[in-house]
């Protein structure tokens, strides 16, 4: 891309002081692996590559459902039935062709996690079940990677940064995973589709703080309640 083009695409954040040139070049030269493709890993996708992410990794095992249209805003109707990975890659050319996109369509568990991971600076997690983010959490913790969290359901979610400089991670706040056993979720409860919108928005949003270097609050757990519009830090 000629320079040019680089500064008219990427200017409005170009012209934020505490990013400028510099921190744009580090958006180009970031490696950030989202791993699931649902509700919170659609907008993180859409802000990142937006914003010129150079590697942008996207994992995933499932396909896109009619019902998922109303919260995975990178897919469509004409992405019911095909693979959510090959979706959110069509999108991403779309959005931005400068950005590389890595699919990878596999269920991330103990044999891959290690390999996948290792390639990436930042990893988001976007997945749906406490399984795998405590296996992602715990990879992270080994191979030192900073880990986005986020999680929702109902009309309430959840933000965190683990794992970042030293920081604590998931394990220090949580140390075990519940029981998934009659765990409510959002196939049972629902989830309204602009939740996993602002959520997903502000995942994406500190893992752009991350790569830039702009200034972080670690430790601590952001809880959101959009049904009465309270927001709650928990400091860990």
């Amino acid at each position: 891309m000629q320079k040019e083009d680089i500064f008219s695409r990427y200017s409005r954040q170009i012209f934020i002081d505490e990013i400028g040139v510099e921190g744009q070049r580090k958006l180009m030269s970031a490696k950030v692996l989202v791993i699931g493709v649902g509700g919170l890993g659609s907008p993180v996708i859409q802000y990142l590559a937006a914003a010129g992410v150079g590697i942008l990794g996207i994992a995933d095992f499932d396909t896109v459902e009619l019902h998922n249209l109303n919260r995975q805003v990178i897919h469509n109707e004409n992405s019911v039935g095909t693979s959510k990975v090959k979706s959110a890659v069509k999108f991403v050319n779309g959005l931005n062709r400068h950005v590389n996109v890595i699919p990878i369509e596999e269920k991330i568990d103990r044999t891959n996690i290690e390999q996948i991971i290792s390639e990436y600076d930042i990893i988001v997690d976007g997945s749906d079940n406490f399984t795998t983010r405590y296996l992602i959490n715990d990879t992270c913790v080994k191979l030192e990677k900073p880990l986005v969290y986020g999680s929702i359901l109902g009309f309430s979610g959840q933000i965190a940064i683990f794992n970042y400089n030293g920081s604590k991670n998931l394990r220090d706040l949580f140390p075990e995973p519940p029981s998934e056993e009659n765990l409510p979720d959002c196939d049972s409860l629902g989830v309204l589709g602009s939740l996993p919108g602002m959520i997903g928005s502000m995942m994406a949003h500190l893992a752009l703080k991350i790569i830039t270097d702009l200034p972080l609050n670690i430790d601590q757990l952001t809880l959101i309640d959009t049904l009465e519009w309270r927001f709650q830090t928990i400091h860990f």
